[in-house]
């Protein structure tokens, strides 16, 4: 039996799925990056390396904002961008979904499909009004757990309406009907709706919603949201089991189809758990573009390089040392 792993690193959270050869899931770890992508990523494969053998991977799958670092570190065969890996997780648990709503802890996406085939898609632009991070930083201030936050808002008789256009008038909207004695239920089904309402007029804008409708990503835990969504979409919002780890379920998919049309995996096994890793960064300046360039070192050796548009570096690092090890004076731009 060969098993493949998908892997998504994200910013607030670093998400592991361990799938077999009928696509069943084995392991689904959901860990906060507290950002420390390389740890905590080091930590969840320490967790899936004490149950199973290198030999047993039979494929990996890198998606998330830290994709590149993670398919570096591991060996992915295959890297995909968040868009791709939700659609595929969604098709296989509803193949018929028409509508992703992804929130996350930092970004929010929505993924238009037709006939199994993404058409349009969007995602929130630089504010993270509507994320779970800023549910978990107004949990944090009313001092109540996050995993309670949609059971509190559904148990109130009235809602209290919150300005939601940004997280700053959010915040202090919130406060401001805490001083006039609104109920803390009232006020947080205030928030969720607040939040839904922003989501469907900045990342829903123009998009034509139907079902079946999927709500996943670590916010559709919030039973709030979800009540929120149904009520202003007129229409029920499906969320599937592994809602919190579908990005890693899609790449470990992906790489298993792969995997099968290259035979073989570049599956580097489980030794990134004991080596040293080191990440390193620095600024280009061989050309006006300034490229930012990523370098990960195991055993003292480069085994990636990226960021560099003409590949310069890439090119380089098997004929060359490493940067940090040549260069003889402070160059400015690298940390």
């Amino acid at each position: 039996m060969s098993y493949y792993l998908g892997i998504d690193v994200g910013s607030v959270s670093t998400n592991i799925v361990l799938i077999d050869e009928n696509e069943a899931v084995k392991e689904a770890l959901y860990l906060r990056t507290r950002g420390k992508p390389l740890k905590v990523l080091r930590e969840g494969l320490k967790e899936i390396f004490q149950k199973y053998e290198s030999d047993a991977i039979g494929g990996v799958g890198a998606t998330g904002s830290a994709r590149q670092l993670t398919g570096a570190l591991v060996g992915a065969d295959v890297i995909k961008n968040e868009i791709t890996a939700h659609a595929v997780a969604a098709l296989h648990f509803v193949p018929d979904v028409r509508t992703i709503i992804e929130i996350g802890g930092q970004d929010s996406k929505i993924i238009i499909l037709r006939d199994g085939i993404p058409v349009d898609f969007a995602m929130n632009t630089v504010c993270a009004a509507g994320t779970g991070s800023f549910l978990d930083q107004q949990a944090a201030r009313l001092d109540i757990p996050i995993e309670q936050f949609g059971e509190i808002a559904l148990g109130s008789a009235n809602t209290v309406k919150i300005a939601g256009r940004c997280t700053v008038f959010a915040e202090s909207d919130m406060i401001h009907k805490q001083q006039m004695g609104y109920e803390l239920g009232g006020i947080l089904m205030g928030l969720c709706e607040a939040m839904v309402r922003n989501y469907l007029n900045n990342v829903g804008k123009g998009k034509t919603i139907e079902e079946p409708i999927i709500f996943q990503g670590g916010v559709a835990a919030n039973i709030g949201i979800k009540s929120a969504l149904e009520n202003e979409l007129r229409a029920k919002v499906i969320i599937p089991r592994y809602f919190n780890v579908m990005g890693a379920f899609g790449a470990a998919k992906l790489a298993k189809e792969e995997t099968a049309k290259k035979g073989c995996s570049a599956f580097k096994g489980f030794e990134v758990v004991t080596e040293d890793v080191i990440h390193n960064s620095f600024e280009c300046h061989d050309c006006p573009n300034f490229c930012e360039v990523f370098e990960l070192k195991m055993k003292n050796e480069i085994i990636a390089v990226w960021g560099d548009r003409c590949e310069k570096w890439q090119h380089e690092q098997h004929t060359t040392p490493s940067f940090f090890n040549t260069i003889s004076s402070g160059g400015s731009g690298f940390y």
